[in-house]
């Protein structure tokens, strides 16, 4: 697929099919992934749709949420190549009070543990997308989400004094990621009147990462990645720093993006059996690396010599990804198709 820096020519061509295959996504409840500590014999007696009635699609509670965004963000941006009926009927069915309920539920329990900070996240961008809507069912369901808000914004301003350390690997557990995806609902309810989970994780950003220099991007990418360590904790800074203060900060952090190195950093990968859940984590590596490279290029001061290549580096990534959103493997399509829709808008 040819990506020549249209970005949104791009994401409307595949609205469609990327809708659709959400929209089976979520309804698809086998095969599915469960997390669960027992306490004794017999005590896991429920089905994914039991426990959470909302997200028990897609194999995992998280891509399931991820699948939701996707669809509330391709109403907001390409709605007219979209099945608009469909989505918001399907939405309107999920977004009930007493299946929420049940959702609040599991996020107070101690299997959501197991989501955080990646599943949480997504399920606050998914909340900031949709109450950030201008749009009467946007705000129906906006509302019936705060109650899961609320549940997860006490879940991290619980969870981030605790930490004393990041983590700072590419799967689920990264910090910096979990934190940025939270970030605009935070920025939101601070402009309602409360800081503390702006002021939580900007803090956490600034004492966890605010120092870093000189970080060893050479040794990325590990054998079943999906976000790049280095990338995700340079695009949360963007969202910390200051505009110059960040150009500052990421010269210290990752000097030879100029001159495109390390050249691992700038080369997309190469996935070998998308059947393997592990390996097929790989492609979205790819797309989340194009998402982060755009997202620098964006914060970079104008006129500064690394965007080009940061630039450059996004579009080689997202051509890399795009071919393999649609059409494959069930361990690849339960939600790579979300890291597409976030890399294209």
């Amino acid at each position: 697929m040819e990506l020549t820096g249209d970005w949104r020519r791009v994401l409307r061509e595949e609205a469609d099919s990327y809708a659709r295959l959400a929209l089976a996504n979520i309804r698809r409840e086998f095969p599915a992934s469960m997390h669960h500590m027992m306490k004794g014999p017999g005590d896991f007696p429920y089905r994914p749709r039991a426990r959470t009635p909302v997200f028990y699609g897609s194999f995992d509670w998280h891509s399931c949420v991820q699948m939701h965004w996707l669809l509330i963000r391709l109403l907001r941006t390409a709605n007219d190549c979209v099945p608009v009926r469909e989505i918001r009927s399907v939405l309107g069915s999920h977004f009930e009070p007493v299946a929420l309920a049940a959702e609040e539920d599991f996020i107070a329990s101690p299997d959501s543990l197991a989501e955080r900070p990646y599943g949480w996240g997504w399920a606050l961008a998914l909340i900031h997308e949709t109450a950030d809507w201008d749009d009467p069912s946007g705000r129906k369901w906006a509302a019936t989400l705060a109650g899961l808000a609320d549940k997860l914004r006490g879940r991290y301003l619980e969870w981030l004094p605790k930490a004393a350390y990041p983590v700072r690997h590419g799967v689920h557990a990264n910090s910096a990621f979990g934190m940025s995806l939270a970030l605009p609902y935070a920025a939101a309810q601070a402009r309602d009147g409360d800081p503390a989970l702006l002021e939580a994780i900007t803090d956490k950003a600034l004492a966890w990462f605010g120092q870093d220099m000189l970080y060893p991007a050479d040794l990325e990418p590990s054998g079943h990645d999906f976000l790049s360590p280095a990338l995700t904790e340079a695009e949360l800074m963007a969202r910390v720093l200051p505009g110059d203060e960040y150009a500052e900060w990421l010269g210290v952090f990752l000097p030879g993006i100029k001159r495109g190195e390390p050249i691992s950093l700038f080369t997309p990968v190469v996935v070998s059996d998308p059947g393997d859940g592990d390996f097929a984590h790989l492609h979205g590596l790819n797309a989340s690396r194009a998402w982060c490279w755009r997202r620098l290029a964006e914060a970079l001061p104008e006129g500064d010599p690394r965007t080009d290549a940061a630039v450059l580096a996004a579009r080689a990534h997202a051509k890399a990804a795009l071919p393999y959103v649609v059409g494959g493997d069930y361990m690849v399509e339960h939600w790579l198709a979300a890291y597409a829709v976030l890399m294209l808008s």
